[in-house]
C-alpha cells in the first residue's frame, strides 16, 4: 500500500464572508410599534365612545331633570284671619216725625223756624178756627138745655115716686116719668161728650212740640189754609206744618251681606267714619237686627245707635260702618297666589308623592293677599305657590328648597 505523502501547505485563514443584515428584527419593531399605536388609538376611541356615552347619559338625565318643574310650596294656615268689613250706612234721627194739624182753620202765627231747638210742649204755631169756635158755643148751649131738661125730669121723677108711695098715682105713670128722666140723663151725657170733643179740637189750635228736638222743616206760613189730618194723596191732601227730629241719639241702618250675617251680633261695638270728617271716628253699638234676610237684596238689616249729644253727625248723613268679624275656627287661610281659576271652579295644586293633584276648594272670605278656605284642604297639604297655567293633574314636580314648609303648621 502506497502511502501518499502529503505535503503540508500553509493554509490561509478562511475567508469570512459577512452576512447580510436580516430584516426580521426591524419588521418586528415596526409591528410592535404599530400595534402600540393601534392600541393607543383603540383606547382613545374606546374612551371617546365611553365619554360620549357618559355625556349622553348625563345629558339625558339632566334633560329629564330639567323637564320636571320645580315648585315652591307651603302649608295652609290653620284658622282664618279676623276681618273688618266696611259697609255704607244711612243715618236717621232717633225720633223723626212730621207734625200735622189736628184741626182745620187758618194759620195765625208760627214761632220757630228751621234749625230751632225746641222742648217738649213748646208752642210752635197757632191756628184760627172760627167754625170750630161756633160749634163749641152751640154745643155748650145744647149742654145747658140738656142739663135743664134733665134737672126737670129728675124733679118730676122724685115727685111721682113720692106720690106712688101714697098710692096717689099709678105704677105705670111713675115708670114713664122715671124712664123720661133716664132719657134726659143720656141726652145730657151726649151733649157733655160733644162739648168735650169740641174743646179738645179747640185745644189743637195750639200746635206744640211732641218731644225735645230740632225743627228741620217748616212748610207753612201765616194765612195758610190748614186741613186737619195726616198726609195723603190728592190736591186737598193735608200737608205737614213742621218736621222735627231728635238728634241727641241717632240710628244708622246698615245692610249686611248674607255671608257675614251669622257673625253680626246684637251688642257688638262698631266704628263709624265719615268722608266729611274722617279724622274723628265714632263708636256705635249694634242694637237690633231684622232677624231675617231680605229676599231682594240678600242682606240682613241691622240698626246701630250712636250718642250724638254734641251734634257731630247730622241726620241723613252718609257714613261708613266698620264691623270686626271674628276669625273662623274651622277654616284655613292660604295665599291668594296659590289659586287656579278654571272651568272647574277655584282649585289649588297640591303636591302628593311628587305629583300634582288639582283640588277643588270652597272660598269663604277674600282678605286680599290671603283667602279663607272652608273646604277642600287640610293643614298638612303642600299647596303650590304661583302655579303655572299649564299645571296638569298628575304632573311630576320637584319641591323647591326655597319652600317654607314649616310656615303654615
Amino acid at each position: 500500500m502506497e502511502t501518499t505523502a502529503t505535503t503540508d501547505t500553509p493554509t490561509s485563514p478562511p475567508t469570512v464572508i459577512p452576512e447580510e443584515s436580516s430584516p426580521a428584527p426591524s419588521r418586528r419593531g415596526a409591528v410592535i410599534g404599530g400595534l402600540i399605536v393601534l392600541g393607543i388609538l383603540a383606547l382613545l376611541i374606546v374612551r371617546g365612545i365611553h365619554s360620549r356615552a357618559v355625556d349622553e347619559q348625563e345629558l339625558k338625565h339632566s334633560t329629564q331633570q330639567a323637564a320636571i318643574p320645580s315648585v315652591t310650596v307651603t302649608h295652609p294656615t290653620g284658622g282664618s284671619e279676623s276681618q273688618e268689613i266696611v259697609l255704607p250706612g244711612n243715618t236717621q234721627a232717633f225720633t223723626d216725625t212730621p207734625i200735622y194739624a189736628r184741626t182745620s182753620g187758618y194759620l195765625k202765627k208760627w214761632f220757630f223756624d228751621i234749625g230751632a231747638h225746641v222742648r217738649k210742649g213748646q208752642l210752635l204755631a197757632t191756628i184760627e178756627t172760627p167754625e170750630l169756635d161756633q160749634q163749641l158755643q152751640d154745643g155748650q148751649a145744647d149742654l145747658k138745655s140738656a142739663q135743664a131738661n134733665m134737672d126737670l125730669a129728675q124733679t118730676t121723677s122724685t115727685r111721682w115716686q113720692a106720690l106712688l108711695a101714697k098710692h096717689a098715682v099709678s105704677k105705670q105713670e111713675t115708670d114713664q116719668v122715671v124712664s123720661d128722666y133716664a132719657a134726659k140723663q143720656a141726652l145730657f151725657a151726649a151733649a157733655e161728650a160733644n162739648v168735650r170733643r169740641l174743646q179738645q179740637l179747640q185745644s189743637y189750635e195750639q200746635v206744640v212740640a211732641p218731644f225735645d228736638g230740632v225743627i228741620t222743616a217748616r212748610n207753612t206760613d201765616i194765612g195758610d189754609l190748614i186741613t186737619a189730618g195726616a198726609g195723603s194723596a190728592g190736591a186737598m191732601a193735608p200737608r205737614e206744618l213742621f218736621h222735627m227730629a231728635a238728634m241727641e241719639r241717632l240710628r244708622i241702618f246698615v245692610s249686611v251681606p248674607e255671608i257675614y250675617s251669622d257673625n253680626v251680633k246684637d251688642g257688638d261695638k262698631v266704628t263709624i267714619t265719615r268722608d266729611s270728617n274722617p279724622g274723628q271716628p265714632l263708636t256705635g253699638t249694634i242694637i237690633r237686627n231684622a232677624n231675617a234676610i231680605d229676599q231682594t237684596s240678600r242682606t240682613l238689616n241691622i240698626e246701630v245707635d250712636i250718642d250724638n249729644a254734641k251734634g257731630q253727625v247730622l241726620p241723613g248723613s252718609y257714613v261708613f260702618v266698620h264691623i270686626n268679624l271674628p276669625p273662623g275656627r274651622h277654616a284655613l287661610t292660604i295665599p291668594s297666589n296659590a289659586m287656579l281659576f278654571r272651568a272647574q271652579g277655584p282649585q289649588v295644586g297640591v303636591v302628593r308623592d311628587g305629583h300634582v293633584q288639582l283640588t277643588s276648594v270652597t272660598i269663604g272670605h277674600d282678605y286680599g293677599s290671603t283667602l279663607e278656605v272652608t273646604a277642600g284642604l287640610t293643614p298638612e297639604d303642600l299647596i303650590i305657590l304661583d302655579p303655572s297655567d299649564s299645571l296638569a293633574n298628575g304632573q311630576q314636580v320637584e319641591v323647591s328648597k326655597n319652600s317654607q314648609l314649616g310656615a303654615g303648621k
